[in-house]
């Protein structure tokens, strides 16, 4: 058998074998070529600062900017998406200021564990079948997995930033093996965005600079997500009710039309996640945090970021009703929960009340971030 044909033969188990794991496409580049505007991209947005709090990019700047870069002896690089569209409206919540909106991938288990796991029984098959080394990646390796999958034709990157497929929409997974084979690969895909700003447009805290330039120290996903202190004061309001991540330029995206839900049961959001109430989530401890949140990636940010998150929800909310619970929260042990309690108290009582709350608390606080938000000098 010649080896055009072998590889064909390999590549199309291979592919057979992705779709029974789940995998709803994948794509093949070489791993060699990609160009340099990318790592010229990437680059550009670190000096710009548009990173925020993520020292991680520009500490693996370098590696990131290529797969040989990471791998030297990497020659395809096999991209894969999986699924998981929802099955309602993913801003539901919008309309429901006294729940809290969690972004849609996080509704359930940790898409790291189920697809890494999927990854690497996919990467033994290849190498049972086509020899070779693999390495496996999602997400959390310096890998730039949007301009990769990209590059190989999953979709295309598009002014959001975000991969959007004509096939899959916006709500996809990305997961990644290199490979030391030398395998066929795919036509990079070209934009399909036309004159569209819909996902631009959406953007409750005008994030992207200019079309296909995100500046993640505005992003609501990036300041619930990555950022680790107070949430600035310029994007509480715009926050609203979204506690863990946002969806509004994903769910803007015309394409979704095309989109279906995901096929992986633990992808498929939990009913208690979908609009959870406010008022059970202020009432959380640590141990509450992590048994409501085991499995999940909410649970990495840790209970102190969250309820930070929640109290700035409570505080949009105009939900008398949550006062007591922001109030017992003034006396939390950490400073940032303490902080945004101020900030929640604030936005729910008359300036009078606040004001006489103030005078209780204040004097017995010695922290300067807390004392920034009783005083009103907060950033």
């Amino acid at each position: 058998m010649s080896g055009s044909r072998q590889t064909e033969r390999l590549l199309g188990g291979f592919r057979d074998k992705a779709q029974a794991l789940g995998f709803d496409d994948l794509r093949i580049l070489d791993a060699r070529a990609v160009p340099d505007q990318l790592r010229e991209r990437l680059s550009d947005f670190v000096a710009k600062g548009h990173h925020g709090d993520m020292g991680w990019m520009a500490e693996t700047l370098e590696r990131r900017a290529s797969p040989t870069s990471l791998w030297p002896e990497a020659r395809s690089v096999i991209m894969l998406a999986m699924n998981y569209g929802p099955e309602d409206d993913a801003l539901a919540h919008l309309a429901a200021p006294e729940t809290g909106g969690i972004s849609v991938y996080a509704r359930n288990r940790d898409y790291h564990d189920i697809i890494k796991g999927r990854l690497k029984e996919l990467a033994s098959f290849l190498v049972s079948r086509g020899g070779g080394d693999v390495k496996v990646f999602v997400d959390t390796a310096p890998v730039m997995e949007k301009p990769l999958a990209a590059l190989a034709g999953l979709g295309w990157q598009g002014k959001h930033t975000n991969l959007v497929s004509r096939r899959l929409g916006s709500w996809f997974f990305l997961g990644s093996i290199f490979t030391t084979l030398e395998l066929t690969v795919d036509d990079a895909e070209r934009d399909h965005c036309g004159s569209c700003r819909a996902c631009l447009d959406s953007c409750p805290t005008q994030a992207f600079p200019t079309p296909y330039q995100l500046d993640a120290r505005r992003c609501i996903s990036y300041l619930t997500i990555e950022h680790g202190g107070p949430i600035p004061v310029a994007f509480r309001q715009a926050m609203g009710n979204r506690i863990y991540g946002c969806d509004d330029c994903l769910a803007a995206c015309p394409w979704n039309k095309f989109a279906s839900t995901a096929r992986e049961a633990k992808l498929q959001a939990r009913e208690d996640l979908k609009a959870p109430r406010l008022d059970d989530l202020l009432a959380l401890d640590d141990a509450a945090f992590r048994s409501l949140f085991s499995g999940s990636p909410i649970k990495r940010i840790g209970r102190n970021r969250f309820l930070r998150n929640v109290l700035i929800a409570a505080g949009n909310s105009d939900a008398a009703p949550l006062l007591p619970k922001v109030r017992a929260l003034l006396a939390d042990e950490a400073p940032l929960v303490r902080a945004s309690a101020v900030w929640a108290l604030s936005r729910l009582v008359p300036l009078a009340e606040f004001a006489a709350a103030r005078a209780q608390h204040l004097p017995h606080e010695d922290d300067a971030m807390v004392r920034a938000e009783w005083t009103g000098e907060a950033a």
